[in-house]
């Protein structure tokens, strides 16, 4: 099976590359943009990668990852890879983060997606996988609207990518994790994350890792799994 993820060389991203390449069956191409070092080492370690430089801010990057889709042959898109996280509350924000935010994170991920889907529609076949967060249900956190608005965003897509793809034996499913520790959020003070633990009805935050079994587990998932947002939330959220 071949497994395109975009954002793969770090975070959350190297892992779900880790634990699809432990398959000796996928071959598994991951994108990066600044993690270069990172990702030779994956590649050193997983034979069975291959590394791509894109950068979401670089229209040419794009563009060139566009044009190596046909080749990649992709049985499963991966949509991870996120630029970063304006923290900041709304109403101080200035609404060029939201349009900036939108063209360098949500427009990839749908030509990305765009041009997978011509690749699964010639297989009558295809995953497409959508890395959200549980900050889309209930009360998203104070100072995180730019951040939470994309992942909406992409959720409705997936939603109507589940409904338009189908007939095509194409899915679109997406996970939405709650806090882990990542590059992300490096910068959240320790004094919050001891709270978040202890708060925590399983006393413990998740993990990467958990979050790539469970990406794992969705591609090799029946086709009548479609149009799903999983939560990974310890039921903090029931819906």
């Amino acid at each position: 099976m071949n497994i395109l993820i975009t954002g793969g060389a770090s975070g959350l991203g190297a892992s779900i590359v880790k634990k699809l390449a432990a398959e000796n069956s996928h071959t598994i191409y991951f994108t990066y943009s600044m993690s270069e070092e990172a990702a030779k080492e994956i590649e050193a370690g997983y034979p069975n990668t291959k590394a791509i430089k894109c950068d979401f801010t670089n229209q040419g990057s794009v563009e060139s990852l566009l044009a190596q889709i046909p080749d990649i042959n992709p049985d499963v898109l991966i949509n991870n890879a996120n630029g970063g996280i304006h923290k900041e509350h709304f109403y101080k924000t200035d609404h060029t983060v939201f349009s900036e935010s939108f063209e360098q994170n949500i427009i990839p991920a749908i030509r990305i997606t765009q041009e997978a889907i011509k690749v699964f529609r010639k297989k009558k076949f295809g995953k497409i996988i959508n890395i959200i967060s549980s900050y889309v249900v209930n009360k998203p956190p104070t100072g995180l609207s730019e951040y939470v608005a994309n992942k909406a965003y992409l959720l409705s897509l997936s939603k109507s990518w589940a409904n338009e793809l189908i007939r095509f034996n194409i899915t679109s499913n997406c996970i939405s994790p709650s806090f882990m520790l990542t590059g992300l959020t490096s910068d959240t003070d320790q004094r919050i994350i001891d709270q978040m633990t202890e708060d925590h009805p399983l006393k413990k935050l998740l993990t990467t890792e958990e979050v790539a079994d469970t990406v794992l587990f969705f591609t090799a998932a029946s086709q009548h799994i479609n149009g799903v947002n999983l939560l990974m939330n310890a039921g903090n959220d029931v819906v």
